[in-house]
């Protein structure tokens, strides 16, 4: 029970999301003097979801999950599958952007969007917003942050160092997480880029990823990768042991984010086409048949 309950920690992370919550809340306020009941009712069940997003995200990086992490390398891709897939969806599948936008005051928002749409100083911004917000640049981002950051280097490195650990590892797991969902997952006001095909392509090609990750960890691998594992004080777990369970869990947790959005994604297709046969025409880019009266001309 004490691997549960201690090492809880506090941190600046905890007043962010305590402000990103009030924000939420205000913003919900604001819009629902505009919006019809049924519109205020949808936003109210979707915050839901956002505020359970950052709960995982406060687990993932508050809770005795992250203070094991250092111990156990398990644990560590236990908190790397919070922050890349789950945290990330449930924020996005809450579509929390126009709420948040609106919890500043009208003066405020106007004038940052002014000089974040329209300024020439902004061009870079929303350049580069524009280029890891195309489909395949958003999808090849996650896969390659998730590769780099298991690199025996850079793992150690941000092991060892705080600020890498936190800003650039944790960061970059939760927004690429983030920019992979928006393919994958209508967020008002986004929309996805890639067809559904392409969803496909993206959802099982990311999971197999994950899958050769997880084999280089184990099958492939004959002692440890990571030499900030080798000295831990206390731990009776080997390395090699803690990295083999760590694979195990990319490779069987993998399932439990891909397998739902593939049916998900493949469940709005067919809606969208009316039938499956009609959709694989559609992703083969095969000729549609004419019904048989179309055919004869009556």
């Amino acid at each position: 029970m004490s691997y549960l309950v201690d090492h809880w920690a506090f941190d600046p992370f905890v007043i962010l999301v305590a402000v990103l919550v009030v924000l939420h809340e205000l913003g919900l306020a604001h819009l629902a003097v505009r919006s019809t009941p049924e519109r205020t009712r949808r936003r109210r069940v979707r915050s839901l979801q956002f505020y359970a997003g950052l709960v995982v995200l406060l687990l993932a990086v508050d809770s005795p999950i992250d203070y094991w992490s250092r111990e156990y390398f398990f644990v560590h891709m236990v908190e790397h599958l919070l922050l890349m897939f789950f945290a990330p969806f449930l924020i996005v599948a809450s579509a929390p952007w126009l709420p948040l936008v609106h919890g500043f005051p009208v003066g405020v928002r106007r004038r940052v969007g002014r000089a974040v749409l329209l300024s020439d100083w902004a061009r870079p911004l929303r350049a580069a917003g524009r280029f890891v917000r195309l489909g395949w640049i958003s999808v090849a981002l996650l896969n390659v942050v998730m590769l780099l950051w298991h690199v025996p280097a850079l793992f150690d490195a941000a092991e060892q160092n705080g600020v890498i650990h936190i800003w650039l590892m944790h960061g970059s797991f939760f927004v690429t997480g983030v920019l992979f969902w928006l393919q994958i997952v209508p967020s008002h006001p986004f929309r996805p880029r890639l067809s559904t095909g392409s969803q496909m392509v993206a959802i099982i090609g990311t999971n197999v990823v994950m899958f050769v990750l997880a084999m280089s960890l184990s099958i492939f691998s004959a002692g440890s990768w990571y030499p900030v594992y080798d000295h831990v004080r206390g731990v009776s777990l080997s390395p090699f042991a803690s990295q083999q369970i760590g694979a195990a869990i990319l490779w069987v947790c993998g399932d439990f984010w891909a397998v739902p959005a593939l049916v998900k994604v493949i469940r709005r297709a067919i809606e969208t086409e009316g039938d499956l046969s009609t959709l694989v025409d559609r992703m083969l880019h095969r000729p549609m048949l004419a019904e048989p009266w179309e055919r004869s001309g009556g």
